[in-house]
């Protein structure tokens, strides 16, 4: 699966996603970026954007306030003349608008546009409440801002918003579908607003939270097709028993026991059924692989849904009513948490392939090497193995941690950074990777008990041999990995 795709999913219509500051979830987030809900801004959370931009505006009028009355980064001492106060704020954007690469894909940016509008919300950049309309009312016209891929760090996403802020003012054109489409009205801009809509890491956290919902749709799959490679070695299921996980009580590996006993009607406390007393560990150790991924991910989840709902600008303003200077920008929490989900997936990749592997093998499924139905010399599945580690290799690479990276920037000033985006873009190629390498084992799975003497009558096996062909003949098996992998979400949802 493409997490970068900007394919709509499918949701009941005319639906909406209320954007107020504090309780926007990841799957409304996705929403939005899929263009299939509109934002809703209740007035009360834009008074309280309005009511902040006031307080901003006489705290900046009685001394400097960073990035209003001073420059920015290693000019963080220089002092604006009050008189150049427009020109500064305007200089700002421009100046920081310096993004390369290619652009980002639409579902990006539209995510870019839902996280920062709902940061504005929390009321604590001082920003005018125009920017925040603006950014949902583009949400709600289908358009969004050309955003080049490069230029974040993870110490805020400030090339990604600086062009964002060009076109909110009309000196940069919005992207569209539709040459007819109607476009945002432009936003003016006062002083101080650069500044209050550059201090984030929206981008960033859009990307996460795609890739994050993206990659759970497939840990869900997981359940299923490894419950089917498990049923074609007629593997054991006390490593799956009830008992066994509450000797040691991890909730991501109990979760995944209990989802193989479900799928396979398994009884919690099984006896012994398998073939063997003890199966590989692509079977046997699967709960506590695949268990260690299910946290990790609900770890990222966590961490995202926090940081969309939080006002993070330098300098914030607290509900105090005073203005801090601080670190809130830095996304150490994010990048860290995606480096360990590339990880974790990586584990759960390696047993995937693991199990592929050894549905080939003869002594454990009692079915012709390779799962061949023609001549001895055919060569059946043997192809997916080498396809599937292509894509493990993937994996593997994007699994090199991201937050390793270090950096000097501003005349020193700046002297580290996460690498927060670079981390979001692991995650994404991971996610890929791992979609194919998940269909490839589905596709040998289904082969598998196609060849077995009874076939399982189970859901998730219907569903697969449903849509996947029937031929086992030696052919090209492009075709059969590529449905697989569309039936991937169909399977999470057994």
């Amino acid at each position: 699966m493409d997490s970068a795709t900007d394919v709509p999913r499918q949701v009941p219509p005319h639906s909406s996603v209320v954007l107020d500051g504090n309780g926007l979830g990841l799957t409304g987030l996705v929403r939005l970026a899929d263009a299939v809900a509109d934002p809703v801004v209740p007035p009360e959370a834009l008074d309280r954007v309005r009511r902040a931009h006031e307080t901003a505006n006489d705290i900046a009028s009685q001394g400097h306030w960073y990035g209003r009355g001073t420059g920015v980064g290693a000019h963080r001492s220089v002092t604006v003349d009050p008189s150049d106060a427009a020109g500064h704020t305007l200089r700002l954007l421009r100046s920081h608008a310096g993004g390369a690469g290619p652009l980002l894909p639409p579902r990006q940016a539209r995510a870019l546009m839902a996280v920062r509008a709902n940061q504005l919300l929390a009321a604590g950049s001082g920003i005018h409440p125009s920017f925040v309309t603006a950014l949902a009312e583009a949400l709600r016209l289908g358009v969004h801002p050309a955003v080049n891929a490069y230029g974040g760090v993870g110490t805020g996403d400030l090339t990604a918003l600086a062009q964002t802020g060009l076109t909110l003012i009309g000196e940069r054109p919005w992207l569209t579908a539709s040459p007819d489409a109607e476009l945002p009205t432009p936003v003016a801009l006062r002083p101080g607003d650069s500044l209050a809509l550059l201090s984030s890491n929206a981008l960033v956290l859009g990307r996460a939270a795609l890739a994050c919902h993206d990659l759970d749709v497939l840990l869900r799959a997981t359940h299923a097709v490894a419950a089917l490679s498990l049923a074609a070695v007629s593997g054991s299921p006390e490593a799956y028993a009830a008992e066994v996980h509450a000797l040691r009580p991890y909730p991501g590996p109990a979760r995944v026991a209990a989802e193989i006993r479900r799928l396979l009607a398994i009884p919690d406390r099984p006896l012994t059924t398998g073939r063997r007393i003890q199966d590989p560990y692509g079977f046997r150790a699967f709960p506590q692989v695949h268990g260690a991924t299910l946290e990790a991910a609900d770890a990222l989840r966590h961490i995202i849904e926090t940081e969309i709902n939080c006002p993070t600008e330098n300098p914030v303003l607290a509900p105090d009513g005073n203005v801090y200077h601080h670190g809130g920008f830095f996304a150490a929490p994010l990048a860290l948490a995606l480096d360990g989900l590339d990880l974790a997936v990586l584990q759960t990749a390696q047993l995937s392939v693991a199990r592929l592997q050894a549905l080939s093998r003869a002594d454990l499924t009692g079915l012709p090497p390779f799962l061949t139905a023609g001549p001895a010399s055919s060569s059946g599945t043997m192809i997916l193995e080498y396809t599937a580690n292509s894509a493990l290799a993937e994996i593997r690479s994007s699994a090199t941690p991201a937050s390793a990276g270090h950096t000097v920037l501003s005349h020193g000033l700046e002297e580290a950074a996460s690498f927060a985006g670079q981390a979001a873009s692991q995650t994404e190629r991971a996610t890929e990777a791992y979609g194919v390498v998940l269909a490839c084992e589905l596709v040998v799975a289904v082969r598998a008990l196609r060849l077995a003497p009874v076939r399982p009558r189970i859901p998730a096996f219907e569903a697969a041999a449903a849509a996947l062909p029937t031929d086992m003949e030696d052919r090209a098996l492009t075709g059969d990995v590529a449905t697989a992998v569309e039936l991937l979400p169909l399977l999470a949802d057994l």
